[in-house]
């Protein structure tokens, strides 16, 4: 228990944390973060008698920085090869943005035979781009812009991001420098190619069908102040797929409320968690 390495079918090291004792309960972070951003989450939960579990995803954190498989199937797949190779059953499995897609592409694909719940925080699902089909999505043109970021100067470009992503933009925002900071330290561990390629990943796969798919109680949670995975396109619309879904909505919280809402978030986790 601490920390340790897989290596996937493809030669990919993916890093992980494995904290305490007790059900597990699997954690998949957001774009361009790493498992340290779940940090409050998995001492809280394993202070609360849980097995925690988070990894970094493929090209981020301590994970190989790869130049191929930054798409959502692998990125599904080797969650998957890591559930497996740590045989871990009857899991409630957590996911934040991207990693809430990751989460449902992983439900979608491998099925519930491991898995009792799941939980979708500021998530991706359905479909993030705007298309015919999905007139309240993101236009092209914003990934096109973040695109842009990442491959120009990207420092500055994750620096900028973490004023709307925490809400810090907002009037009144409490929301401290130093956390601002922290995620563009965790923003700068991810490699550049990755980082670019999961743009595409997050904005552009459509989970709706993975989202049918899901047979076990959701608790999706989503701040309806999200200035980067607007609720209207994302939970308001997944909660209507998932079949056994509770939608908790966070008046004015921002896209980070894993962080910003850490004591609200933590006791709802908590008490899904428990819940019969």
């Amino acid at each position: 228990m601490g920390t340790g390495t897989i290596t996937t079918k493809d030669g990919t090291t993916i890093f992980y944390k494995d904290w305490g004792t007790g059900k597990p309960v699997t954690f998949s972070h957001g774009w361009p973060l790493n498992a340290d951003a779940w940090d409050d989450q998995l001492f809280f939960l394993a202070s609360h008698g849980y097995r925690v579990i988070a990894h970094d995803r493929r090209g981020h954190g301590r994970s190989s920085q790869t130049w191929d498989g930054n798409n959502m199937d692998t990125y599904a797949d080797d969650l998957a090869e890591l559930i497996e190779a740590l045989d871990l059953r009857d899991i409630t499995m957590v996911g934040h943005s991207t990693g809430g897609g990751e989460v449902a592409h992983y439900l979608g694909r491998h099925g519930t035979s491991r898995v009792s719940r799941a939980v979708l925080v500021g998530a991706v699902t359905p479909l993030m781009l705007k298309t015919e089909a999905n007139p309240k999505g993101t236009p092209i043109e914003a990934f096109d812009g973040i695109r842009a970021g990442v491959a120009g100067d990207r420092s500055k470009f994750y620096q900028d991001l973490s004023s709307p992503f925490f809400g810090a933009n907002r009037p009144g925002s409490k929301v401290s420098q130093a956390l601002q900071d922290a995620f563009w330290l965790w923003s700068m561990q991810v490699g550049l190619k990755p980082a670019y390629d999961c743009v595409k990943a997050f904005s552009e796969t459509d989970l709706t069908e993975d989202l049918k798919r899901i047979d076990v109680p959701t608790l999706i949670v989503h701040g309806d102040d999200d200035q980067i995975v607007p609720i209207e396109a994302s939970a308001y619309e997944a909660a209507k797929l998932v079949k056994d879904a509770t939608l908790n909505v966070y008046q004015g919280a921002p896209h980070g409320l894993t962080l910003t809402h850490k004591d609200q978030f933590n006791a709802d986790l908590l008490s899904f968690l428990q819940a019969k």
